[in-house]
């Protein structure tokens, strides 16, 4: 029974250092923009032009689209009292399924657009992400905060690593 007791607080004993070892190891806190890291990188210019010239590319067929639209309708309206019922009933059919047709097109573009955004500028992302993974390990930090994403609501204190980061990307 001795001998147990004995284990028993040699067992507490050093379970009390080791949770103590592990309490005083210190962080190193770091912090990064990222919306300042990406705005900063000369690849951003490009991409974001090539993705507004899909975004207008898009507008333009969405126009194209709409202006078919507003002339079957101005047609419609300027000879509805001529037409025999079975015209008109084409027509409205017309316009209804145009009008679907727009819908349609506008949701597909949207979701095309975000899709080119994302095989845009997901390999400059993982860039400054991969650079940011290697200035942490270089210099032994615990953490980095993204202080751009939002997710933060206050840091002090820590260190900013947007200048390290800048220069193990080269600008």
């Amino acid at each position: 029974m001795k001998t147990f007791k004995k284990v028993v607080v040699l067992f507490f004993f050093m379970v009390s250092l080791t949770s103590l070892g592990f309490s005083q190891a210190t962080l190193k806190l770091g912090h990064i923009d990222s919306n300042q890291i990406l705005s900063l990188m000369p690849e951003t210019d490009s991409l974001q032009n090539e993705l507004k010239n899909y975004a207008d590319y898009l507008d333009q067929q969405m126009s194209a689209m709409a202006m078919e639209y507003q002339s079957k309708v101005n047609d419609y309206q300027d000879n509805v009292a001529t037409m025999s019922p079975l015209i008109r009933q084409t027509k409205e059919k017309e316009i209804t399924d145009l009008q679907a047709r727009i819908q349609a097109f506008q949701q597909s573009a949207d979701q095309d657009l975000s899709a080119k955004q994302a095989e845009l500028f997901n390999p400059l992302i993982e860039k400054v992400k991969s650079a940011i993974d290697e200035v942490g390990r270089e210099n032994g930090y615990t953490y980095i905060l993204d202080v751009g994403a939002g997710a933060v609501i206050f840091y002090e204190g820590g260190d900013d690593v947007l200048p390290l980061v800048k220069k193990k990307l080269g600008i």
